[in-house]
C-alpha cells in the first residue's frame, strides 16, 4: 500500500498541539509517517513531541540547531520526504477523520497531481465561525469556475495545510523564495506546478481552521485592520511589489515568456502606482488584463483604489457617513 508523510513544523505551539496531532493519529488511512520538524521551541513544545514519538513508530522528530522560520523549515522537511505522496500540517488546526482517505481517493481519480480542500473556520474553542474558508474569503467562484494557473497569478487560493502533492514534483518548486512574506510557500508551489501540472480542488473542507491571536496566517483579511484607502492602498501596493518581484528574481520556473515579461510590466505597473495619489490614466489595460479571473467587485473595488483613489476616498467618506448616520438613530 502507498503510504504518505506529513510534515508537520512547529515552533511554541505547546497550546493546541497535541489536538493537532490526535486528530493526525486518529486518521481513517493509518499507511503515513509523520515528520516533524521543531525550530527551536522554548516552550513545552519539545516535551510533547517526544513524548508522542515515544509512543508511535511513525513520528519522526528533528529539533533545529538554530531557528530557521517557517519557509527553510517546511524546506527542511520537503527533503525529508521519501514516500509517493506527502502532506503539510500546521500546529493548531484539527483534522477531520477522512481527510488523507478523501485526499487520496480524489488526487488518483482525477489523476491529478495536487489536490487541495475547503476549511471551515472556527474559533480556538472550535465552535465554528463560518463552514467555507473560500466563500468567507471571496474566492469560492473563481476556485470553481477556473482553477489555473492564470488564475493564480494574483492571488493565492491553496492553503499548504490542505493539500496532497507528489514527490515527484518537488523538484519543480525546489528551492521556495525565503525573502517575501507574500509569496509564501503554499503558494509557490501552486503557482508553480499548475503552469504543467493538473490541480484539482476538493468541495468540502477537510480541515477545521483553528483561528486565535497567534496565528501566523488566518481568515482576517488584513484590510480589516486598516482605516483609511491611503492605507488599503499601500497594503495593496507592496503586496503586489513583493509578489512580482519574487517572481522575478525567481524567473527560471516560470515556463511561459509571456508571464516573464508580464512580472516585470507588473512590478513597474505597482511602482508607478506609489507616486499616483489622486489619478492615474496609464496601464489601464495592463490592470484588467492582471485582474483577469478576479471576481467583479473585487476588480472595480481594486481598480479604483488603486487607479482613482480621490474617487475611493469619496466613495469610503460616503459609506462612513452613511454608517455613522445609522448608528446614530440606532
Amino acid at each position: 500500500m502507498e503510504k504518505v508523510d506529513i510534515l508537520l513544523a512547529t515552533y511554541n505551539g505547546e497550546k493546541y498541539l497535541s489536538e493537532q496531532i490526535d486528530s493526525i493519529l486518529s486518521q481513517s488511512f493509518k499507511e503515513f509517517r509523520l515528520l516533524i520538524s521543531d525550530d527551536c521551541s522554548t516552550d513545552n513544545t519539545r516535551k510533547i513531541l517526544e513524548k508522542y514519538a515515544s509512543k508511535d513508530n511513525r513520528i519522526k522528530i528533528y529539533f533545529q540547531k538554530q531557528n530557521l522560520g517557517v519557509i527553510k523549515n517546511f524546506e527542511f522537511l520537503l527533503k525529508k520526504v521519501e514516500n509517493k505522496y506527502y502532506m503539510f500540517s500546521d500546529q493548531d488546526d484539527i483534522w477531520k477523520e477522512k481527510k488523507i482517505e478523501k485526499s487520496l481517493k480524489v488526487i488518483k481519480e482525477t489523476k491529478s497531481d495536487l489536490v487541495y480542500s475547503d476549511l471551515e473556520v472556527v474559533d480556538e474553542k472550535l465552535n465554528v465561525i463560518c463552514k467555507s474558508y473560500w466563500k468567507l474569503k471571496g474566492f469560492y467562484k473563481k476556485i470553481t469556475k477556473y482553477n489555473n494557473f492564470e488564475s493564480l497569478y494574483l492571488n493565492n487560493f491553496v492553503t499548504g495545510c490542505t493539500m496532497l502533492s507528489k514527490k515527484d514534483l518537488i523538484k519543480e518548486f525546489m528551492p521556495l523564495p525565503k525573502n517575501s512574506k507574500f509569496v509564501l510557500y503554499d503558494y509557490w508551489i501552486a503557482l508553480i506546478l499548475s503552469q504543467r501540472y493538473k490541480i484539482t480542488y476538493i468541495n468540502e473542507p477537510l480541515i477545521r481552521y483553528r483561528q486565535h491571536k497567534n496565528n501566523a496566517v488566518g481568515s482576517k483579511k488584513k484590510t480589516d485592520e486598516l482605516k483609511t484607502v491611503d492605507e488599503i492602498r499601500k497594503l495593496f501596493i507592496n503586496v503586489k511589489k513583493e509578489h512580482f518581484k519574487t517572481f522575478i528574481e525567481n524567473e527560471d520556473k516560470f515556463i511561459d515568456e509571456k508571464f516573464k515579461r508580464l512580472n516585470i510590466e507588473a512590478l513597474e505597473y505597482y511602482k508607478m502606482l506609489e507616486n499616483k495619489n489622486k489619478i492615474n490614466f496609464r496601464k489601464w489595460g495592463l490592470f484588467f488584463k492582471l485582474y483577469k479571473y478576479e471576481d467583479f467587485f473585487y476588480t472595480i473595488q481594486n481598480f479604483l483604489i488603486l487607479n482613482m483613489p480621490i474617487v475611493a476616498k469619496l466613495l469610503f467618506k460616503l459609506k462612513r457617513g452613511k454608517y455613522e448616520k445609522s448608528k446614530k438613530n440606532n
